[in-house]
């Protein structure tokens, strides 16, 4: 049986806006991440993605709930702890050029992290720079360059091989091709793809783009406000979608048969996504929901399984 390497459970980051707002950025999410696999997690801009990856590594501390990995609640470690922990999990982020030190050579950028935990020193170090850049498809002479040298790709490629540097288990990719170029985004996935099955490696990944994520997923989550309405297994989401909202999302895929894609009819969602500081009450998506009921309003709809490993939160399947 694959284990659970990462567990979250009932995890809220809520950020105090002034004296009286609180901006529910995460509200009440839970879910696992299995042991090699790829999990997607995706939904519009704002919708809590990258709060909820920066909470599960800990760069954010939690308001509520819990963050397990391999069985240790992360929220509650040691510092010493905590140095462990950073050695098996691991961020790339989104923005390449904002991500790496501008004032950092290449080299020092990637070792970083094993400067910080002691691993290795002088001509090992510098080996392990050279083995890293060769394993994301760049070489040796770039080790001695500075960031704004290389393009967006590249950039996105050190930051890569930054992760890479500590043998992690577990690497969150926070949009890690949002910033690229169509032409490189394709090759940055693949290398991940790539990644995962020689090193072994769980990503949880975060993305707007539904249909690379279908491309990289084993199973996906889809977010709103927040909140988590809909989790399935890649290919059943797809074909399946069961939340209103998820329905929506997937209908702005566009299909590469002309044809088809002029028949086709698109769910437009109407209304603005509302602020996380004031959410509607009970659902949260209720306000642009085309299904909408008065239950709704009043009642939040449970997290639930309704087919096998397909979870939704929604009145329509209660």
């Amino acid at each position: 049986m694959v284990r659970k390497l990462v567990e979250v459970k009932h995890l809220k980051k809520y950020f105090r806006m002034g004296k009286r707002q609180i901006l529910k950025a995460v509200d009440d999410v839970t879910f696992d991440i299995y042991q090699g696999e790829t999990f997607g997690l995706v939904g519009e801009s704002g919708c809590g993605k990258s709060t909820l990856g920066r909470t599960i590594i800990r760069l954010y501390d939690r308001t509520e709930g819990q963050v397990l990995f391999d069985g240790e609640d992360v929220h509650k470690m040691t510092p010493k702890q905590m140095k462990r922990f950073n050695r098996r999990a691991q961020m790339i982020f989104q923005d390449p050029y904002a991500s790496l030190n501008p004032r950092m050579t290449v080299a020092d950028i990637i070792a970083e992290g094993i400067d910080i935990h002691g691993l290795l020193t002088g001509k090992k170090r510098l080996e392990r720079v050279y083995e890293l850049l060769e394993i994301v498809g760049l070489n040796k002479d770039h080790a001695n360059r500075f960031p704004h040298e290389f393009s967006g790709g590249q950039r996105q490629r050190i930051g890569i091989a930054r992760a890479l540097a500590l043998n992690p288990e577990f690497i969150i990719a926070d949009e890690p091709i949002s910033a690229l170029d169509v032409s490189v985004q394709a090759q940055v996935v693949n290398l991940l793809k790539r990644l995962q099955e020689e090193q072994q490696l769980t990503f949880l990944f975060i993305a707007h783009d539904l249909a690379m994520v279908k491309h990289i997923s084993d199973r996906i989550g889809v977010m709103y406000l927040g909140h988590m309405v809909e989790l399935a297994e890649s290919e059943q989401l797809y074909d399946n979608p069961l939340h209103p909202y998820t329905q929506a999302l997937l209908s702005a895929i566009p299909v590469p048969d002309p044809e088809i894609e002029e028949k086709r009819e698109r769910i437009i969602l109407q209304g603005e996504v509302p602020s996380p500081i004031n959410p509607p009450s009970g659902c949260v998506f209720r306000t642009r929901c085309p299904a909408a009921q008065k239950v709704c309003a009043a009642v939040k709809p449970a997290w639930q399984e309704v087919e096998p490993q397909h979870f939704v939160a929604c009145h329509l399947y209660q």
